[in-house]
């Protein structure tokens, strides 16, 4: 192997351990929320309801506000220097950020979580497992998502059920310049070792 290819294997098993451990951080913060409440966070708990739920079960460094507002740590709005921070899975494209905009905080490990509402059955958690200012600032290479059902799982985008899931890799495609390629990586990076032998 040459030396960039092994650097390049150890980056990318990096963000595989820290994208496992941050799902486990989601996870139990989500167990916390249940143990104090008695009832699971679901879907539909309403618009901008989930970030001040949560929060308090993660440690966090920093709050952003809800990414909308001027100063938060990646704005939602096209005359932001932050707008075009993040690309899709192949870098062909700079994402929507209003998939990221009802909550926003750093975390004391440098990951950033996200939230979104979009409605009743589109409610994401999503984060950049090693922080907006550390690239590859990729969705589905250092920003991932998952989902929350109705029934309160929270579940890895791109597992069957999941908005961005799809039979034909549509939303995890190496070649695609889809502006939302990526989104469905979670479910296969948590699952398949193979993902991180051959990023785009």
């Amino acid at each position: 192997m040459t030396l960039p290819t092994v650097v390049n294997n150890i980056y990318n098993r990096q963000l595989e351990a820290a994208l496992k451990k941050n799902a486990s951080v989601i996870e139990q913060a989500l167990n916390m929320y249940q143990a104090e409440n008695g009832m699971r966070v679901t879907c539909d708990i309403g618009f901008h309801n989930l970030k001040p739920a949560i929060i308090k079960y993660f440690n966090v460094l920093k709050d952003c506000g809800y990414g909308t507002e001027v100063g938060s740590c990646i704005e939602n709005n096209v005359s932001a220097t932050s707008y075009n921070t993040y690309k899709n899975f192949t870098g062909t494209n700079s994402i929507y950020l209003n998939l990221f905009d009802d909550g926003q905080f750093v975390l004391t490990d440098g990951s950033i979580i996200f939230i979104n509402n979009i409605n009743d059955s589109r409610t994401y958690i999503s984060v950049d497992v090693n922080g907006y200012n550390k690239g590859p600032n990729r969705l589905g290479q250092d920003l991932f998502m998952f989902q929350i059902d109705n029934k309160g799982k929270l579940l890895p985008m791109g597992a069957e059920g999941t908005t961005y899931y799809s039979e034909t890799d549509e939303y995890c495609s190496k070649t695609s310049n889809n502006i939302n390629n990526g989104a469905g990586c979670t479910y296969k990076a948590l699952t398949s070792p193979a993902f991180w032998k051959s990023l785009p």
